[in-house]
């Protein structure tokens, strides 16, 4: 690769907790000759995914080439974030051969197209395509599309209400600006569930896309990167539902930062997460916890009742530190609920 020559970036957008980090250390543990580097961006102040793709860093993809922006979207924060960070990773004294950017789970993936346009960097990376992640069992289930029934029963009852929610809006877009979807925790939701999920993609999708079915993030990087998509120019044929604003919004989701102490019972823990997604419509849950007697940290990452808790690695020097992040629709986060809740199950 010369001086002259655009760097590609694949975007890699989808849902909360459909796989986007564990996609991305599969790519990192599999970089087929590339070197890489990662723009990790999170919704709320408590960096999660940053942390685990740093604790994969190897000479493919050494520390320094993982980079974690916490800040809010990229995309509402270009000047000040973003075009620094791309800047910064395009001057290492190696410079990176691929660029991987993992949205936040909110995020609008067209805007940050537009971003790729912005003088200071537009000569020197390219966007090589946008990789649309959906959860597959969720998806079947039908939870990131109205139902017709329920849509025609509100317009009869009142015809100015809003029929779509924001996270079907979300849904959609990063289906919409997508080069390529991959229906992950193919697994999870089996042959029926992959086909059902499937329909629903093909529904929302303004154009042909590949769908492809994905388990544990495993998937060849060959069929991923190197799409030379150039999506940047190709605006048009990728609709939004927010196409002539002058920005978006993130009003519609909120976080917070929970603190807790040494837990005694991760079952416990996970159980009083499921109560949170029944009872307080909680999105997504994520952090690290410190388990008593244990010397290794508690990682726990949670998309509505589905909870996953595993130890990855010992604290160490590292203070033994609990924090989850808790994200949620607008007016649905309460910290003092939240904290209730928790100790319920002994939290």
């Amino acid at each position: 690769m010369t001086d002259l020559a655009k760097i590609p970036v694949s975007v890699i957008t989808g849902f909360l907790g459909s796989g986007k980090t564990t996609l991305i250390r599969h790519l990192m543990q599999n970089p087929q000759g590339r070197r890489l580097a990662v723009l990790v961006n999170e919704f709320g102040t408590l960096g999660v995914d940053g942390d685990i793709l740093a604790a994969c860093a190897d000479e493919n993809c050494p520390a320094e080439n993982i980079v974690e922006l916490a800040n809010g979207c990229i995309c509402c924060t270009v000047a000040d974030d973003f075009i620094p960070t791309v800047e910064a990773l395009l001057a290492l004294p190696t410079r990176p051969d691929h660029i991987l950017i993992e949205t936040s789970g909110l995020a609008l993936p067209k805007p940050l197209l537009k971003a790729f346009d912005w003088p200071a960097i537009r000569s020197k990376i390219t966007v090589d395509g946008v990789i649309t992640l959906a959860d597959a069992e969720a998806v079947a289930a039908g939870r990131f599309a109205p139902d017709p029934a329920a849509v025609q029963a509100q317009a009869l009852a009142d015809p100015g209400v809003d029929h779509e929610t924001p996270l079907s809006e979300v849904f959609e877009d990063q289906i919409a600006c997508a080069d390529i979807v991959l229906l992950s925790k193919a697994d999870l939701a089996g042959e029926a569930g992959l086909a059902a999920a499937r329909a629903v993609v093909e529904a929302e999708a303004p154009r042909r896309l590949p769908i492809l079915a994905m388990s544990e993030g495993v998937i060849d990087p060959a069929v991923i990167l190197g799409l030379h998509a150039a999506a940047e120019d190709d605006l048009a044929a990728r609709p939004s539902h927010h196409d002539g604003a002058d920005d978006h919004e993130h009003d519609d989701f909120d976080s917070t930062v929970i603190d807790l102490p040494e837990i005694a019972d991760p079952e416990a823990l996970a159980e009083g997460i499921r109560r949170l997604a029944r009872e307080q419509h909680i999105l997504r849950v994520k952090g690290h916890v410190a388990v008593t007697g244990r010397p290794m940290r508690l990682l726990v990452q949670a998309v509505g009742e589905r909870v996953r808790h595993q130890f990855d690695r010992p604290w160490g020097d590292a203070p033994r530190h609990s924090r989850l992040v808790v994200i949620a629709e607008h007016d649905h986060i309460d910290p003092v609920a939240i904290r209730a809740a928790l100790a319920q199950s002994g939290v």
